[in-house]
C-alpha cells in the first residue's frame, strides 16, 4: 500500500472501527467487484455508517487528493461501481425509509432495495416509478444515481420525472437538502460560485438553439448517455438543476443521502398477453400502434430470443415452432377497475386488429399464466448466460431508437451480430420506449476477442449515436463502457457542458474517475474482468450480485458472489502457478467455506441457477474427511448418537437449575476459549431432552405417516415456554383434533433425513441416511397410499428433493393447509405474533403460505424485514454463533412490545430466534393447535 493510502487509513481509524476500513487486498479483491465486466483493485473498502462519516472521509480524501467510489448494491452493468482507490460502501443503517402523504411521496436513503420500497407504499396502492429488472437486489442509492428505469417505467416515471427532493453531499464534504428552505439558505451562503455557475450554465444553453434542441431531441427517448443536460433547460431554480443532475451521475457529482420521490399508482387489476408475428417489422408497426392506447408495458422479443428459451418449462408449445424471422410482444394492461381494464385490453386489440398474427395468448388476468409469460421475457438474459462457454462473459447492452425506427434499428443490429460473429446474441427490450437490450457472450483472453469486441462497438456506438441518432445508453448508465462515446453521441458542444458541470461539482475531480466522462478512447477494453474456470457449479456465474440480499452472511463475511470471486481467484493461482498466499487461503476458508450457510437461497435469486452452497459443501467434504469415520458410526448408530445427545441436554439442563443460567453460559465460555471454539455454544434457550415418545394410533380414520424430526425427537420445549409440551406432543394433538390415525415408521430413534451429514459435505453417507429413510417411509405409508408428514421443513425439503419414489412428503404449513384444515375449525387468537419463514420453506414457495396459515391463528402477524434466512443452519448456531448473530442482527427491535411469541417451522432455527430475539419461538403447530377447535 502506497504511503499516502496508509496516512488515509491513520487518519480514518480516529472515528471509523477497523471493522469498517477493510485493506486486505483478498477482502477488497471480493468486496470490489461489481456486476460489470470491468475488475478494478480497491486499496481499501470502507463500510460508512452515517452522513457525519461520508462527509468527513470526503474531506479527508479530498485533502489527500484520492479518489474515491460509492458503491449501493453493485448490480450496475457498466463499470460505475468499481475502483482502484477508494471503495465507499454502506452499511444497513441506511434503510430509513418515510412514507408522506398517504403514500403520494415517499422519503428513502440509499440503502433501501427497491422492492421493499413498493412494499412500504403496497397498503396506499401505490409504487415508485422506476422498476428495474433487478429491482429485488439493487438499491435507491443506484437507481437514483443512474436514473434506472425499467419494463413499464419509460420516461415519464424514472428518477428524474418523479424527483421530488434529496439530500446529497458534495465532493468537498458541503451537505444540503434541497427540500428545506434553512439548508438551502445556508447552502448559499457556502456555496455561491457552484449556484452561480448553474445559472451561468442554463443561460448559455438556452441561447445555444443547437444544443438546446439536441437537449430536447435526446430526452424524448430514454437517454442515460452522459449528464442529465435537460436539468439546464427544465428548471430555473439552480437548486433544482443541482437535484436533477445528481440523478444519473453515477456517483461523480457526490453522494445521494436521501432522496424523495413522488410516488405513481400500482393498480390492482392487471392483464397480460403475448402476441407472436411472422416478422420484425409487422411486430414494430403494431409496437406503433400500441404506443397511442393505454398499455402499460411493451416488450419486444426478436426470433432469436424466442429460440432461447423455447424448450424451458411451461413455455407454449407453439414457440418451439417458430422461425428465427419471427418475433413476439409481451404485453401488460393495468387498471383502477375490473371494467377499466377490460376496456383498456380491448382497445389495445382494436388498434392492432389488421396486423396479422401467427400464434397468441390471449390477454388473461390468470395471475399463473401471466407469471409463465413474464417469466419467459425475463428468463432470455440467463438463457444466454447458461450457454457460454466458459471464460466468457454475458454482456448485455442498452440502446433507445426512435419507436418508428424499431424494425430497422434490429434489422441493422442482427447484420452486425453476424458481421462480428456473435450468432448467440438475442435482441428484446421495452419497446414503447424505443429501448432494446442485445444480449451476447464475450471473451476476452485474447487479443483477437479484444479487437472484435471493440470493432463490434464502435459499429454499435456509429449505427445508434450517429445513424439514428439514437441514445447508446436508456437506462444502464453510461459508466466505463460508453464513456469514450459520449462526446460521439453528444458532440463537442454538449461533451465540453459536461466536463464544466463536472468541475463546478468536483473542481478536484476526487469522485469516481473515469465514469461517464474519460479521454482514453480505449478505455472500455482495459481493466476487464478475467471469469476464469473454477468449477462446473459456479462457472456460469456472472457476478451480478442478485443473490447478495438473501445470504445470511452478507453481513458477517461474504456473499455468494464474492465467495466465488475469491474461489475463482484461488482457482487462477492454481492453475497459471501464481504462489497462493497463506492470507487468500485463510480469508477463504473462514469467510468463505465456514460461515456459509448452504441455505441455497442465493439460487433462488441467481438469473442462471446457481446454488453457490453446493459449492461449499463440496469443499467441505476435504475439510471433514478426517471426521467422516466418526460420522459413518453416528450413522450406522444413530439411537445412541441421539440418546447421548438428549443426556447431554439433561445434565446441561439440571446445571441451570443448580447454577443458573449465568453461570453456566460463564463456563461454557471459559470451555470454547480453551478450545478454541471447538466447544458448541450453549444457549440458554436450550431446552433438556424431549422425553415424550409418539405413539401410533388406529380408528379407522384417514391416516398420515408422522416422521418427527431428529430435533424434534431429542429437543423438549424451551425454557421460556408457556406452553411446556414439546413439538411431538402438539404435533400429535394437532393430528387428533383433524382427526387422522398416526403411522410412525419402524425403529424409528436410527432414523435421520441426513442433513446433518449433507450440510458437512459427507454426500455420500446424507445419500444412505436419505435412502434408508425413504425405505422405511414407503413402507409404512404402505407403498404411498399416505401422506407423509414431517414436522421440520429442512427435513422435509431435503426429502422432497432426495427421494425417488412416489412418496407424498409435507412439512407443517401445507399439510394443515391442503389436509388438515377442512378437519379443523380455525379462531384467531387475539395477539401479535412474530413469523419467522425458514429458507428451506421459501425455497418450497411456501412464504405466503406459511404467512395465510398464520394470519388464520392469529389476528395480527409480523413478518421482520431483511431476515431471509436465520442463520442457525443446523447446528453453526452452536458451533459458529456469530453467523446466527449476524444474521438475526435486525429482529430485536421489530419485535412489537405487546408480542411475547414467535412462530416457524424449524426447530433448530427457533432456538437461535428465541435467543436473538427476546420472545420464544416454537413451531407453528402450536399456533395452529391454540386457534383449533
Amino acid at each position: 500500500m502506497e504511503q499516502r493510502y496508509r496516512l488515509l487509513v491513520d487518519e480514518l481509524s480516529r472515528f471509523l472501527p477497523d471493522n469498517r476500513i477493510i485493506t486486505d487486498p483478498s477482502l477488497c479483491l471480493a468486496y470490489g467487484t461489481d456486476a460489470s465486466f470491468y475488475r478494478l483493485l480497491p486499496q481499501l473498502v470502507l463500510r460508512l455508517a452515517s452522513t457525519d462519516e461520508v462527509v468527513r472521509v470526503l474531506q479527508i480524501c479530498g485533502e489527500h487528493g484520492i479518489h474515491c467510489t460509492f458503491r449501493a448494491a453493485g448490480t450496475s452493468l457498466s463499470g460505475q461501481a468499481v475502483s482502484d482507490s477508494v471503495l465507499i460502501t454502506l452499511t444497513n443503517d441506511w434503510r430509513h425509509h418515510e412514507v408522506l402523504d398517504d403514500g403520494h411521496r415517499i422519503a428513502l436513503q440509499p440503502g433501501v432495495i427497491g422492492a421493499d420500497a413498493n412494499k412500504y407504499l403496497a397498503p396506499f396502492g401505490r409504487k415508485i416509478g422506476p422498476d428495474p429488472a433487478s429491482i429485488n437486489s439493487c438499491k435507491i442509492g443506484g437507481i437514483a444515481a443512474n436514473n434506472s428505469s425499467g419494463m413499464c417505467c419509460g420516461t415519464a416515471q424514472n428518477s428524474y420525472r418523479t424527483l421530488a427532493g434529496m439530500s446529497l453531499v458534495l465532493a468537498d464534504g458541503s451537505l444540503l437538502d434541497t427540500r428545506d428552505e434553512q439548508s438551502r439558505a445556508l447552502f448559499a451562503e457556502q456555496k455561491p460560485e457552484l449556484l452561480a455557475g448553474l445559472r451561468q450554465l442554463a443561460d448559455e444553453v438556452k441561447n445555444n438553439a443547437t444544443l438546446a434542441e439536441r437537449i430536447h431531441h435526446k430526452y424524448r427517448l430514454k437517454n442515460t448517455t452522459g449528464y442529465s443536460l435537460n436539468a439546464l433547460i427544465d428548471f430555473d431554480d439552480p437548486f433544482d438543476m443541482l437535484a436533477h443532475l445528481m440523478i444519473g451521475s453515477e456517483g461523480t457529482l457526490g453522494f445521494i443521502n436521501e432522496v424523495t420521490y413522488h410516488t405513481v399508482p400500482d393498480h390492482a387489476f392487471k392483464a397480460s398477453c403475448l402476441l407472436v408475428y411472422p416478422d420484425i417489422e409487422t411486430t414494430c408497426l403494431a409496437v406503433t400502434e400500441l404506443a397511442n392506447t393505454q398499455v402499460a408495458a411493451v416488450e419486444l422479443m426478436d426470433g432469436r430470443a424466442l429460440r432461447s428459451i423455447a424448450d424451458n418449462a411451461a413455455m407454449p408449445d407453439f414457440i418451439k415452432e417458430l422461425d428465427l424471422e419471427a418475433a413476439a410482444l409481451l404485453i401488460e394492461v393495468h387498471g383502477e377497475s375490473e371494467a377499466q381494464l377490460l376496456a383498456r385490453c380491448e382497445q389495445a386489440m382494436a388498434a392492432i386488429v389488421d396486423f396479422a398474427r401467427l400464434n397468441e395468448v390471449p390477454f388473461t388476468q390468470d395471475k399463473a399464466v401471466c407469471a409463465t409469460l413474464w417469466a419467459m421475457r425475463k428468463g432470455m438474459f440467463p438463457a444466454v448466460g447458461a450457454v457460454r462457454e466458459t471464460g466468457t462473459t454475458v454482456i448485455i447492452e442498452d440502446v433507445a431508437f426512435h419507436v418508428e425506427q424499431l424494425a430497422s434499428a434490429v434489422r441493422r443490429l442482427t447484420e452486425l451480430f453476424d458481421r462480428f460473429g456473435y450468432d448467440e446474441a438475442i435482441i428484446f427490450g421495452h419497446a414503447l420506449a424505443g429501448n432494446l437490450h442485445f444480449v451476447f457472450t464475450q471473451g476476452f483472453d485474447s487479443q483477437a476477442e479484444l479487437d472484435r469486441y471493440g470493432g463490434f462497438m464502435d459499429a454499435v456506438a456509429q449505427l445508434v449515436a450517429v445513424e439514428y441518432q439514437g441514445s447508446l445508453k436508456a437506462e444502464h448508465g453510461t459508466g466505463r463502457n460508453m464513456a469514450p462515446y459520449v462526446e460521439l453521441e453528444w458532440g463537442q458542444d454538449g461533451y465540453r457542458l459536461m466536463q464544466r458541470i463536472k468541475a463546478l461539482f468536483d473542481p478536484q475531480g476526487i469522485l469516481n474517475p473515469g465514469v461517464i466522462l474519460n479521454e482514453d478512447p480505449e478505455a472500455h477494453l482495459k481493466n476487464l474482468k478475467p471469469l476464469p474456470a473454477a468449477d462446473p457449479l459456479v462457472d456460469k456465474c456472472i457476478e451480478c450480485g442478485f443473490c447478495e440480499a438473501v445470504c445470511p452472511s452478507r453481513d458477517l463475511s461474504l456473499t455468494p458472489r464474492q465467495r466465488i470471486v475469491l474461489y475463482r481467484e484461488l482457482q487462477r493461482r492454481e492453475a497459471t502457478g501464481d504462489r497462493i498466499d497463506d492470507s487468500l487461503q485463510q480469508v477463504f476458508d473462514y469467510q468463505g467455506v465456514d460461515t456459509c450457510a448452504a441455505t441455497g437461497l442465493c439460487e433462488q435469486r441467481c438469473p442462471v441457477g446457481i446454488n453457490t452452497g453446493n459449492l461449499v459443501r463440496k469443499l467441505r467434504t476435504a475439510r471433514y474427511q478426517k471426521f467422516e469415520p466418526i460420522a459413518r458410526w453416528s450413522a450406522h448408530h444413530f439411537a445412541g448418537t441421539t440418546r447421548a445427545v438428549a443426556i447431554g441436554l439433561n445434565t446441561a439442563d439440571m446445571g441451570r437449575w443448580l447454577l443458573g443460567d449465568r453461570a453456566v453460559a460463564g463456563m461454557n465460555l471459559g470451555l470454547r476459549t480453551a478450545s478454541k471454539n471447538k466447544v458448541p455454544l450453549w444457549l440458554p434457550e436450550t431446552p433438556a431432552a424431549n422425553r415424550h415418545r409418539p405413539q401410533c394410533s388406529d380408528q379407522n380414520r384417514p391416516k398420515v405417516v408422522y416422521f418427527p424430526s431428529c430435533s424434534s425427537r431429542t429437543l423438549g420445549q424451551s425454557p421460556a415456554a408457556s406452553d411446556r409440551r414439546s413439538l411431538t406432543e402438539v404435533t400429535q394433538a394437532v393430528l387428533e383434533k383433524a382427526g387422522f390415525d398416526v403411522i410412525l415408521p419402524r425403529e424409528l430413534n436410527s432414523l435421520c433425513c441426513g442433513m446433518p451429514y449433507q450440510s458437512k459435505g459427507m454426500a455420500g453417507l446424507a445419500d444412505d441416511k436419505t435412502q434408508e429413510l425413504e425405505a422405511r417411509l414407503w413402507q409404512a405409508s404402505e407403498q404411498g397410499r399416505w401422506p407423509v408428514l414431517m414436522d421440520t421443513s429442512p427435513c422435509a425439503k431435503l426429502s422432497q428433493d432426495g427421494f425417488t419414489l412416489p412418496l407424498t412428503v409435507y412439512e407443517p404449513v401445507a399439510f394443515v393447509l391442503e389436509l388438515a384444515l377442512d378437519r379443523l375449525a380455525l379462531q384467531p387468537v387475539n395477539e401479535t405474533v412474530m413469523l419467522h419463514i425458514t429458507c428451506s420453506s421459501r425455497r418450497m414457495g411456501l412464504t405466503n403460505r406459511m404467512l395465510e396459515l398464520a394470519q388464520r391463528c392469529a389476528t395480527k402477524v409480523v413478518v421482520p424485514e431483511h431476515i431471509e434466512c436465520c442463520g442457525f443452519a443446523g447446528d453453526k448456531g452452536f458451533t459458529l454463533p456469530e453467523l446466527n448473530a449476524a444474521a438475526l442482527k435486525p429482529l430485536k427491535e421489530q419485535v412489537p412490545a405487546d408480542c411475547t411469541r414467535g412462530f416457524s417451522n424449524s426447530r433448530t432455527c427457533e432456538l437461535g430466534l428465541s435467543h436473538h430475539s427476546g420472545i420464544n419461538y416454537e413451531s407453528i403447530l402450536y399456533l395452529v393447535d391454540e386457534a383449533s377447535r
